[in-house]
């Protein structure tokens, strides 16, 4: 078990913020991972119609179909390659498409995969998670796939982000546990203290440690490259944060899915949540984007962009 120390009681205020939405489908298409992309735009999934849409800071949107609309586009992000990578969950393949909106994909090996979450690693490869298969995967930009399987069986690894130590660092869901897996594919697990945690979204903090969310436990955790732990206490234990980002404040910033809020956390412990204008909304993916403001995907349609005053 690795060493834990407990979060202190998080502070709950809610300074000044301006929420701005912006309508990008029908309510059924389903706006869910979004990223800062290379030409100063959002870029984001619609993960029941099949499609990446593209949204500017001034709110001009646009979208682009996928080879098969049931594939469902899960997260994405920026590559090296100036391109932005996704992975299908449904469909069981990774994803690339350029700035241009065209649109390159690859099948998995491994079938059933589930890919899910999807980082750039430290080796200008994209590295991915295989929920259905319980494994890790690295793309190359040309499309060469290697698959690590993980020690825990049936574990559905979630959300990835590189670490300040050179390894990809990434949630297992039903595990209860964050893993890390080396360039040379070497898995180490760090077990959670709370049972029911059921990690999800992870992102690696300006203060050299990751974060991520645990929506089975409504806590936010952070784990240091050697395995140190805390968690901090969401003030609604069934808030259920879904999707965590780092900020250039040095602060990260969270979806609660089952809340309809948006939340900041600082790296020693103290909360900020701020609700949605719009009821039931399901912030589900959440990014900083290029104009400094936080960008959040709505499974109602929109997105959100958030700035503080």
């Amino acid at each position: 078990m690795p060493p834990t120390r407990e979060g202190k009681p998080p502070v709950v205020s809610r300074p000044s913020v301006s929420i701005e939405e912006f309508t990008v489908s029908g309510p059924e298409a389903g706006p869910y991972g979004i990223a800062a992309g290379p030409d100063s735009a959002l870029w984001f999934t619609l993960v029941h119609h099949g499609r990446i849409g593209r949204v500017t800071p001034d709110g001009a949107v646009g979208s682009y179909p996928l080879e098969e609309a049931s594939g469902g586009p899960s997260t994405i992000t920026a590559g090296p390659d100036g391109a932005l990578w996704f992975t299908e969950f449904r469909g069981h393949r990774v994803g690339r498409i350029t700035t241009a909106g065209d649109v390159t994909s690859y099948a998995l090996p491994t079938p059933d995969a589930g890919p899910f979450g999807i980082a750039a690693g430290p080796d200008d490869a994209l590295w991915f998670t295989e929920a259905g298969a319980g494994r890790v995967g690295r793309i190359t930009t040309d499309g060469r796939i290697t698959e690590f399987p993980l020690p825990a069986p049936g574990a559905f690894p979630s959300g990835i982000a590189p670490g300040p130590d050179g390894r990809l660092w990434f949630t297992m869901n039903q595990a209860n546990a964050i893993g890390s897996v080396g360039l040379d594919g070497s898995v180490v697990v760090h077990p959670l203290p709370t049972p029911g945690a059921a990690p999800v979204g992870i992102t690696a903090g300006a203060d050299g440690a990751l974060w991520f969310v645990e929506i089975g436990a409504g806590r936010i955790g952070r784990i240091t490259p050697d395995g140190t732990l805390d968690e901090f206490a969401l003030p609604d234990p069934e808030s259920r944060p879904h999707a965590i980002t780092a900020a250039g404040d040095g602060a990260c910033w969270f979806t609660e899915w089952g809340a309809n809020r948006i939340g900041r956390i600082t790296p020693d412990g103290h909360i900020e949540e701020h609700p949605l204008p719009t009821p039931s909304s399901e912030p589900h993916g959440i990014a900083q984007g290029p104009d400094g403001a936080i960008w959040t995907a709505l499974e109602n349609g929109a997105v959100a962009r958030l700035t503080t005053g």
